[in-house]
């Protein structure tokens, strides 16, 4: 089935304007750390007990990341399939859905690193309460999250929910593999090595998972009494 609209673009604009955004923060990124100053430091977003938080940080951060891979591959999966979704949807309701779901899973973030302070200290504000901070509340009070990663998910959940059965031939699995199920796989992954916390896992898997928790629900929401629309 063909779900291509008559003024079909490879590169449709939010998701144009999207790809310019993100690599004009790189590029700034970049500038800004050949000069000894790290911009993640303000744009991306630290647990919202740190001294360091500021609110502006949970629209910011989904336009931060990482290295030069990170962003490579962040922007071409937004491209892939992103596009097929705002191509559906169009424009606005697709910016809609990727702002939403990029602050699902900031919130899922923030509950996350609020449950492992919990956890180590019986306090959700251990620096407001002037406490004693173990090595992994350190770590989350003064360690920013980054990357466009949490939209992302909720893009591929919601590609899975309207195109299931859309086989995917990725590059690390070469054998093709149903939309529907590489986006539950995936989303085991992460729950999995979210719950493990591995030493030296530096992935907010929990931030993923909420992207795509929220793409999932959303666009069951938007299309539970219209099933015609699923592919």
């Amino acid at each position: 089935m063909d779900y291509r609209p008559s003024n079909y673009s490879l590169v449709p604009p939010v998701v144009k304007n999207l790809l310019i955004i993100n690599g004009l923060f790189f590029i700034a990124k970049w500038f800004f750390a050949s000069r000894g100053l790290a911009l993640e430091g303000y744009l991306g977003m630290y647990y919202f007990d740190s001294p360091y938080f500021k609110p502006y940080q949970i629209i910011t951060h989904m336009f931060m990341n990482g290295d030069l891979m990170h962003i490579f591959f962040n922007m071409f999966a937004v491209w892939m399939f992103g596009s097929k979704l705002e191509m559906v949807w169009g424009p606005k309701r697709f910016l809609f859905f990727y702002f939403i779901t990029g602050l699902g899973a900031a919130l899922m973030h923030q509950a996350w690193n609020g449950f492992e302070v919990y956890q180590a200290i019986g306090s959700l504000t251990p620096y407001s309460n002037d406490m004693n901070i173990t090595t992994d509340v350190e770590r989350i009070l003064y360690t920013p999250v980054v990357g466009a990663s949490g939209a992302l998910f909720g893009v591929l959940g919601g590609f899975a929910m309207l195109f299931p059965n859309t086989e995917l031939m990725l590059i690390f699995f070469p054998v093709p593999i149903k939309a529907k199920y590489f986006v539950a796989i995936y989303g085991i992954i992460e729950l999995w090595t979210g719950i493990a916390n591995n030493p030296g896992d530096n992935m907010a898997h929990f931030a993923h998972l909420g992207g795509l928790i929220v793409g999932l629900l959303l666009v069951y929401y938007w299309n539970k009494n219209n099933r015609e629309s699923f592919y």
